[in-house]
């Protein structure tokens, strides 16, 4: 079977065997749709980005980190400058207990960063600059040498400010992370492993990505090789302009395997203004746990298409509660800008600040209608945990077997009733219910015994939404008996 090849190496067969005097265009628009300045081509039609880099590389800068830290003890790379980031890229480390000491130690580390103001603001990572009372350096591109001080961290974002005291240098352009389209080719300049200024090129290969434990980043994801050092550094369109802060990447070897991640930098600039205001990042908050709404719980709630955020828990005394939002609503959309993503309901409340009203689209009872709420700031999580017991069948078509709560165990997990699932066959297995689930309501209708349980299922009909709780989280599970 004959191996493909590669764009590249296609394109350049194609042009190679055109007849003599043949033009091949490398116009930018012929390749990119548009103009780009900065970006030419070569006899092949294929993108130069020496252009490019000329332009924007004093702009991009080299940052250190040295901090004092207590060691445990338990690894002989403590010391190692890369050890650190080569744990933040999932790198397994060889932790050997029982040598290195227990004393204090020596923490260094590397990452890349990009001017943003000709007085000498800076932007990086917040995981390159590490906690608080690290001595951060950055370098230029002519090998001069600054301290630099923390202006302020946002570790939920993962972005950081730091401040160099220097006039007149080179800033970077701020691009439009919006305007970006998949497919488009990137460029990121940075120091992996500490090699500064190096260059790496590919494409936006998906935008809005959602990584586990990250609420309020739409993550653009590219294929262009990033790896441990590079992180902090900037995402350049081709027309120069920076449109993420690269940041992670996903690897099973700890190595660069084709997927990395940017935060956009629509983001990271809202965050650079409110750490550079008020030295910290104030986000609004609802006071609601919510969960995506799939094919199976919209048909279970009515809804004419899959959208939205289902609203799993509602907290007492919260912003959300005062609007009079309730569990299971779904909101559809906040100040008019439509949520297809439960994910996208974070992200809108947080750029607002606390104090904000906002207008709700809700949709309740088979109809939306609209509420208004005035955010709190964003706090903690509540936890609970359910002890399983005896039951009983709550229903045979079903294939559940459950219990009620009792009054000690209802008190301790803050419940008002509920039932508490002994065993999942049949539906209730194949719709994820598990052994430990407390079962809260049918279709919002709340349950305490097995006896209204059933009488609701009987009601329910074939397609039906039960709110369930599971360790310290409420989401719904659709159910479908035929």
């Amino acid at each position: 079977m004959r191996p493909l090849l590669a764009a590249s190496t296609l394109l350049i067969a194609l042009a190679a065997s055109l007849p003599e005097g043949t033009v091949v265009s490398t116009s930018n628009a012929a390749l990119f749709g548009d103009s780009n300045p900065p970006v030419s081509a070569n006899r092949y039609g294929l993108p130069d980005f020496g252009d490019l880099v000329e332009q924007v590389g004093p702009a991009v800068v080299n940052i250190s980190v040295v901090q004092q830290q207590q060691s445990s003890g338990d690894s002989p790379f403590a010391n190692d400058p890369f050890y650190d980031f080569l744990r933040r890229f999932g790198v397994p480390t060889p932790d050997m207990p029982g040598q290195g000491g227990g004393g204090p130690r020596i923490s260094r580390g590397i990452g890349s960063g990009f001017i943003v103001s000709a007085d000498g603001y800076v932007l990086t990572n917040a995981h390159v600059v590490g906690e608080a009372g690290a001595e951060v350096t950055v370098t230029l591109i002519d090998k001069r040498e600054f301290k630099a001080k923390v202006v302020g961290t946002d570790k939920r974002t993962d972005i950081a400010v730091i401040k160099i005291d220097a006039r007149g240098l080179p800033t970077v352009k701020i691009g439009d992370a919006e305007r970006a389209r998949v497919g488009e080719w990137v460029v990121a300049v940075g120091s992996p492993f500490g090699f500064d200024h190096s260059v790496t090129a590919g494409i936006i290969s998906a935008k809005a990505r959602r990584l586990p434990d990250e609420n309020y980043v739409p993550f653009l994801q590219t294929d262009v090789a990033i790896n441990p050092g590079n992180s902090g550094g900037p995402l350049f369109n081709l027309g120069g302009e920076v449109i993420g802060i690269n940041s992670q990447i996903y690897s099973r070897s700890g190595g660069f395997m084709g997927i990395s991640f940017a935060i956009p930098i629509d983001v990271a600039m809202k965050v650079k203004d409110q750490l550079v205001t008020h030295g910290r990042v104030q986000r609004g908050r609802l006071g609601i746990a919510i969960q995506n709404v799939d094919k199976e719980l919209a048909q279970s709630f009515g809804l004419p298409d899959a959208r939205g955020a289902l609203v799993a828990n509602v907290e007492a005394e919260s912003a959300a509660e005062k609007a009079g939002i309730k569990t299971g609503d779904v909101v559809l959309s906040v100040d008019g800008t439509r949520i297809n993503d439960s994910a996208d309901l974070p992200r809108l409340i947080g750029d607002r600040r606390p104090g904000t009203r906002v207008k709700l689209e809700v949709w309740r009872d088979g109809r939306s209608r609209e509420v208004s709420a005035t955010l709190d700031e964003l706090s903690g999580d509540a936890s609970a945990a359910a002890r399983p017991g005896r039951g009983e069948s709550a229903g045979g078509k079903l294939g559940l077997t459950a219990r009620p709560l009792s009054s000690q165990e209802a008190t301790q997990l803050g419940l008002a009733g509920g039932l508490v699932v002994e065993s999942a066959n049949g539906p209730a297995a194949k719709a994820g219910l598990e052994r430990g689930d407390i079962i809260l309501a049918i279709n919002n209708q709340p349950v305490s015994n097995v006896a209204q349980f059933r009488q609701l299922l009987e009601r329910a009909g074939n397609r039906f939404a039960l709110l369930v709780q599971r360790g310290g989280s409420r989401i719904f599970v659709p159910v479908r008996l035929d």
